[in-house]
């Protein structure tokens, strides 16, 4: 061996090397690899399966199928709601894939019908299974407390937290306002659902009521036009009939001859 010291050497640093990346190196077995997928789901309140699939899905597939680089195209049609799911090939980046459905679901909103929520897109499959599940309980709490509680505390703690795509509460409990509808009397005065639905849209609304300016203050104005107690609904005037508004009743069990009752329930 003509220079030994220097083979020596770089027979020690090789295996210092080696044994200083031992521990530290990461060793996979595959790649890590973030597979563009983009989801988006639409909600169409009251629609069946087919019209979800006729009329929300199918426009969306068409506009979506158009974007460079889809792979698989998958969507399912359920009552009351919509998810189409688009595969990119890996080489895509999930950013811009995202921004390119984003454009394509826009383009064809005006195509939809009205009265759908707003599509929301998300780079994570809907359908994919939840990793971990927490189950929350009471003995002092309503159900409506516990999940104001989950809101308002839990879920924002959790979507804070390092590789969580998405936090979803199942089961979740709202303050609501039901509607009994009568359907004799409703026909005694040629009214469908239809007519009440769009009674009660019309008057539960938050309307704008602009501000108040002065030369040395400037307040804001607060319309309350939203309807908030069993008694306000009870009011709604649904149609005119011959000269006499047609009025909701109040609630159930009261003595006038009217064509829907409500009642707050949560």
């Amino acid at each position: 061996m003509r220079r030994p010291v220097f083979a020596t050497v770089l027979s020690l640093l090789i295996v210092l090397v080696g044994a200083v990346s031992f521990n530290r190196l990461t060793v996979r077995e595959y790649p890590k690899i973030d597979e563009p997928v983009v989801t988006v789901s639409v909600r169409y309140a009251g629609a069946s399966a087919e019209v979800i699939e006729s009329q929300v899905t199918k426009p969306l597939e068409d506009s979506i199928a158009g974007i460079d680089g889809v792979d698989v195209i998958t969507s399912i049609s359920r009552a009351d709601q919509g998810q189409i799911s688009e595969r990119f090939r890996l080489e895509k980046d999930a950013d811009s894939a995202a921004a390119e459905v984003r454009d394509r679901t826009s383009r064809v909103c005006n195509k939809l019908p009205q009265a759908i929520e707003e599509p929301v897109i998300a780079k994570v499959e809907a359908d994919a299974f939840p990793v971990i599940q927490l189950a929350f309980s009471s003995e002092s709490l309503t159900p409506l407390q516990i999940n104001d509680l989950v809101n308002r505390i839990v879920k924002p703690r959790l979507q804070t937290v390092i590789g969580v795509a998405d936090v979803r509460i199942f089961g979740e409990r709202k303050y609501a306002m039901r509607v009994w509808l009568d359907t004799d009397r409703l026909a005694s005065y040629r009214l469908t659902t239809q007519d009440v639905e769009d009674a009660i849209r019309r008057s539960n609304l938050d309307l704008p009521a602009g501000r108040i300016e002065s030369q040395q203050r400037e307040f804001s104005v607060t319309s309350q036009t939203d309807l908030l107690k069993p008694a306000q609904f009870g009011a709604i005037v649904i149609r005119t009939v011959n000269g006499f508004p047609v009025r909701t009743a109040t609630w159930p069990g009261s003595r006038r001859a009217l064509p829907t009752s409500a009642r707050w329930s949560g």
